[in-house]
Protein backbone atom coordinates (compact mmCIF):
# COMPACT_ATOMS: atom_id res chain seq x y z
CA UNK A 1 0.00 0.00 0.00
CA UNK A 2 2.60 2.40 0.11
CA UNK A 3 2.13 3.44 -3.04
CA UNK A 4 -1.09 5.41 -1.98
CA UNK A 5 0.76 8.13 -0.59
CA UNK A 6 2.08 11.89 -1.23
CA UNK A 7 5.50 12.38 -0.92
CA UNK A 8 4.68 14.39 2.79
CA UNK A 9 3.44 10.65 3.73
CA UNK A 10 -0.20 11.71 3.95
CA UNK A 11 -3.12 9.74 2.23
CA UNK A 12 -4.06 10.12 -1.56
CA UNK A 13 -7.24 11.96 -2.09
CA UNK A 14 -9.76 10.61 -3.87
CA UNK A 15 -12.91 12.86 -4.64
CA UNK A 16 -16.04 10.84 -5.25
CA UNK A 17 -19.16 12.62 -7.25
CA UNK A 18 -22.21 10.29 -7.29
CA UNK A 19 -25.98 11.93 -6.88
CA UNK A 20 -27.19 8.65 -5.22
CA UNK A 21 -25.78 9.00 -1.75
CA UNK A 22 -25.43 5.63 -0.89
CA UNK A 23 -23.46 4.66 -3.74
CA UNK A 24 -21.44 7.10 -3.07
CA UNK A 25 -20.81 6.07 0.33
CA UNK A 26 -19.97 2.58 -0.68
CA UNK A 27 -17.54 3.49 -3.18
CA UNK A 28 -15.80 6.12 -0.29
CA UNK A 29 -16.28 3.18 2.04
CA UNK A 30 -13.90 0.87 -0.40
CA UNK A 31 -11.15 3.45 -1.05
CA UNK A 32 -10.49 4.43 2.80
CA UNK A 33 -10.39 0.54 3.36
CA UNK A 34 -7.93 0.50 0.55
CA UNK A 35 -5.83 3.51 2.42
CA UNK A 36 -7.08 6.54 0.58
CA UNK A 37 -8.88 9.87 2.18
CA UNK A 38 -12.36 10.31 0.74
CA UNK A 39 -14.81 13.02 0.02
CA UNK A 40 -18.17 13.14 -1.53
CA UNK A 41 -20.30 15.64 -3.39
CA UNK A 42 -23.53 14.48 -4.85
CA UNK A 43 -24.13 17.67 -7.14
CA UNK A 44 -22.10 19.18 -10.28
CA UNK A 45 -21.26 22.37 -7.92
CA UNK A 46 -20.56 20.88 -5.09
CA UNK A 47 -18.14 18.46 -6.53
CA UNK A 48 -16.27 21.64 -8.00
CA UNK A 49 -15.89 23.68 -4.93
CA UNK A 50 -14.75 20.44 -3.25
CA UNK A 51 -12.03 20.05 -5.39
CA UNK A 52 -10.94 23.38 -4.49
CA UNK A 53 -10.60 22.77 -1.00
CA UNK A 54 -9.91 19.14 -0.93
CA UNK A 55 -7.38 19.22 -4.14
CA UNK A 56 -8.28 15.76 -4.94
CA UNK A 57 -5.34 13.42 -6.31
CA UNK A 58 -8.14 11.44 -8.65
CA UNK A 59 -12.02 12.09 -8.83
CA UNK A 60 -14.54 9.02 -9.37
CA UNK A 61 -17.80 11.20 -11.39
CA UNK A 62 -21.23 10.24 -12.32
CA UNK A 63 -22.15 10.92 -15.73
CA UNK A 64 -25.56 11.57 -14.62
CA UNK A 65 -25.79 14.78 -12.00
CA UNK A 66 -28.88 16.67 -10.97
CA UNK A 67 -27.58 19.74 -12.20
CA UNK A 68 -24.80 19.25 -14.54
CA UNK A 69 -23.51 17.03 -16.45
CA UNK A 70 -19.83 15.13 -15.69
CA UNK A 71 -18.96 16.26 -18.96
CA UNK A 72 -18.81 19.94 -17.20
CA UNK A 73 -17.51 19.37 -14.20
CA UNK A 74 -14.82 17.56 -15.93
CA UNK A 75 -14.43 21.09 -17.90
CA UNK A 76 -14.20 22.89 -14.78
CA UNK A 77 -12.05 20.37 -12.68
CA UNK A 78 -9.61 21.01 -15.73
CA UNK A 79 -9.86 24.38 -15.29
CA UNK A 80 -8.43 24.13 -11.64
CA UNK A 81 -6.29 20.70 -11.71
CA UNK A 82 -5.25 20.18 -15.52
CA UNK A 83 -3.60 16.48 -14.55
CA UNK A 84 -5.94 15.52 -11.85
CA UNK A 85 -7.15 11.32 -13.04
CA UNK A 86 -10.99 10.92 -13.82
CA UNK A 87 -12.42 8.19 -13.43
CA UNK A 88 -16.37 8.54 -14.76
CA UNK A 89 -19.17 6.32 -14.00
CA UNK A 90 -21.40 5.37 -16.67
CA UNK A 91 -24.85 3.53 -17.14
CA UNK A 92 -24.18 0.55 -18.89
CA UNK A 93 -25.94 0.83 -21.95
CA UNK A 94 -24.66 4.59 -23.12
CA UNK A 95 -21.89 4.12 -25.61
CA UNK A 96 -21.92 7.57 -26.76
CA UNK A 97 -21.66 8.67 -22.97
CA UNK A 98 -18.40 6.31 -22.34
CA UNK A 99 -17.08 7.87 -25.85
CA UNK A 100 -17.91 11.11 -24.88
CA UNK A 101 -16.08 11.03 -21.70
CA UNK A 102 -12.73 9.67 -23.11
CA UNK A 103 -13.37 12.65 -26.01
CA UNK A 104 -13.32 14.95 -23.49
CA UNK A 105 -10.33 14.31 -21.27
CA UNK A 106 -11.59 11.41 -18.92
CA UNK A 107 -9.25 8.73 -18.43
CA UNK A 108 -10.81 6.05 -17.86
CA UNK A 109 -14.82 4.46 -16.93
CA UNK A 110 -16.69 2.15 -15.21
CA UNK A 111 -19.86 0.47 -16.03
CA UNK A 112 -22.95 0.45 -13.79
CA UNK A 113 -23.59 -2.07 -11.70
CA UNK A 114 -20.14 -1.84 -11.12
CA UNK A 115 -17.65 -4.39 -9.01
CA UNK A 116 -15.68 -2.00 -6.28
CA UNK A 117 -12.67 -4.14 -6.90
CA UNK A 118 -12.58 -3.41 -10.85
CA UNK A 119 -13.17 0.54 -9.55
CA UNK A 120 -10.31 0.30 -6.95
CA UNK A 121 -8.08 -1.50 -9.32
CA UNK A 122 -8.35 1.26 -12.11
CA UNK A 123 -8.05 4.32 -9.81
CA UNK A 124 -4.69 2.67 -8.97
CA UNK A 125 -3.45 2.34 -12.20
CA UNK A 126 -4.34 5.82 -13.14
CA UNK A 127 -2.75 7.17 -9.90
CA UNK A 128 0.17 5.45 -10.87
CA UNK A 129 0.29 6.30 -14.43
CA UNK A 130 -0.25 9.76 -12.78
CA UNK A 131 3.13 9.75 -11.21
CA UNK A 132 1.22 9.02 -7.77
CA UNK A 133 4.18 7.07 -7.06
CA UNK A 134 6.17 10.08 -6.94
CA UNK A 135 6.30 9.28 -3.01
CA UNK A 136 8.70 6.57 -4.35
CA UNK A 137 10.61 8.92 -6.25
CA UNK A 138 10.82 11.68 -3.64
CA UNK A 139 14.46 10.94 -2.10
CA UNK A 140 13.08 12.05 1.43
CA UNK A 141 10.64 11.09 3.45
CA UNK A 142 9.35 13.06 6.31
CA UNK A 143 7.57 12.34 9.41
CA UNK A 144 6.99 14.41 11.88
CA UNK A 145 10.49 15.69 12.93
CA UNK A 146 12.00 12.70 11.38
CA UNK A 147 13.41 13.06 7.74
CA UNK A 148 15.33 10.11 5.45
CA UNK A 149 17.16 11.01 2.46
CA UNK A 150 16.74 7.62 0.20
CA UNK A 151 20.04 8.85 -1.84
CA UNK A 152 22.20 10.17 0.57
CA UNK A 153 20.85 7.51 3.23
CA UNK A 154 20.88 10.30 5.88
CA UNK A 155 18.77 9.97 8.57
CA UNK A 156 17.59 13.63 11.16
CA UNK A 157 15.72 13.68 13.68
CA UNK A 158 14.65 17.48 14.55
CA UNK A 159 18.38 19.00 14.42
CA UNK A 160 20.41 15.57 15.41
CA UNK A 161 22.01 13.23 12.31
CA UNK A 162 21.54 9.37 13.15
CA UNK A 163 23.29 6.82 12.09
CA UNK A 164 21.98 3.42 10.89
CA UNK A 165 23.46 0.40 9.32
CA UNK A 166 21.83 -0.90 6.55
CA UNK A 167 19.38 -3.14 7.74
CA UNK A 168 18.33 -0.60 10.65
CA UNK A 169 18.04 1.55 7.49
CA UNK A 170 15.60 -0.26 5.22
CA UNK A 171 13.25 -1.24 8.64
CA UNK A 172 12.85 2.50 9.09
CA UNK A 173 12.56 2.98 5.22
CA UNK A 174 9.63 0.50 5.33
CA UNK A 175 7.94 2.53 8.55
CA UNK A 176 8.45 5.56 7.12
CA UNK A 177 6.61 5.00 3.88
CA UNK A 178 3.54 3.57 5.68
CA UNK A 179 3.37 6.28 8.50
CA UNK A 180 0.54 5.71 10.76
CA UNK A 181 -0.09 2.33 9.23
CA UNK A 182 0.36 -1.02 11.51
CA UNK A 183 2.38 -2.97 9.93
CA UNK A 184 2.66 -6.76 11.24
CA UNK A 185 6.04 -8.40 12.47
CA UNK A 186 5.51 -10.84 9.11
CA UNK A 187 5.21 -7.95 6.63
CA UNK A 188 8.50 -6.35 7.81
CA UNK A 189 10.29 -9.82 7.22
CA UNK A 190 8.87 -9.90 4.02
CA UNK A 191 9.76 -6.46 3.28
CA UNK A 192 13.25 -5.98 4.75
CA UNK A 193 14.38 -9.16 4.85
CA UNK A 194 12.73 -10.71 1.82
CA UNK A 195 12.62 -13.57 2.73
CA UNK A 196 10.68 -15.30 5.94
CA UNK A 197 12.70 -16.40 8.95
CA UNK A 198 11.05 -19.90 9.97
CA UNK A 199 8.88 -17.88 12.60
CA UNK A 200 11.93 -16.30 13.86
CA UNK A 201 10.01 -13.01 14.21
CA UNK A 202 12.36 -12.05 17.19
CA UNK A 203 14.56 -10.46 14.77
CA UNK A 204 12.44 -7.89 13.88
CA UNK A 205 12.02 -6.85 17.90
CA UNK A 206 14.88 -7.19 17.83
CA UNK A 207 16.18 -4.48 15.30
CA UNK A 208 13.04 -2.37 16.16
CA UNK A 209 14.83 -2.05 19.49
CA UNK A 210 18.05 -0.93 17.85
CA UNK A 211 15.72 1.68 16.10
CA UNK A 212 14.54 3.08 19.05
CA UNK A 213 17.80 3.66 20.66
CA UNK A 214 18.68 5.65 17.86
CA UNK A 215 15.33 7.02 16.67
CA UNK A 216 13.63 7.80 20.13
CA UNK A 217 16.41 8.03 22.98
CA UNK A 218 15.26 11.04 24.89
CA UNK A 219 12.81 12.38 22.59
CA UNK A 220 9.16 11.84 22.39
CA UNK A 221 8.64 8.26 21.16
CA UNK A 222 7.49 7.86 16.89
CA UNK A 223 7.83 3.62 17.15
CA UNK A 224 5.07 2.18 18.70
CA UNK A 225 4.07 -1.64 19.61
CA UNK A 226 0.62 -2.84 19.31
CA UNK A 227 0.32 -5.36 20.85
CA UNK A 228 -0.72 -8.48 19.01
CA UNK A 229 -0.84 -6.63 16.17
CA UNK A 230 2.65 -5.21 15.13
CA UNK A 231 4.67 -1.53 14.89
CA UNK A 232 3.36 1.93 13.95
CA UNK A 233 5.60 4.69 13.40
CA UNK A 234 3.40 8.00 13.74
CA UNK A 235 4.54 11.90 15.14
Amino acid sequence: MDDLIRPDGSPLRVLVVDDEQNIAELISMALRYEGFETQQAHTGSRAVAAAKDFRPDAVVLDMMLPDFDGLEVLRRLRGLTPDVPVVFLTARDSVEDRVAGLTAGGDDYVTKPFSLEELVARLRGLLRRAGARAAREEPVLTVGDLTLDEDSREVRRGADEITLTATEFELLRFLMRNPRRVLSKAQILDRVWNYDFGGQANVVELYISYLRKKIDAGRPPMIHTMRGAGYVLKP
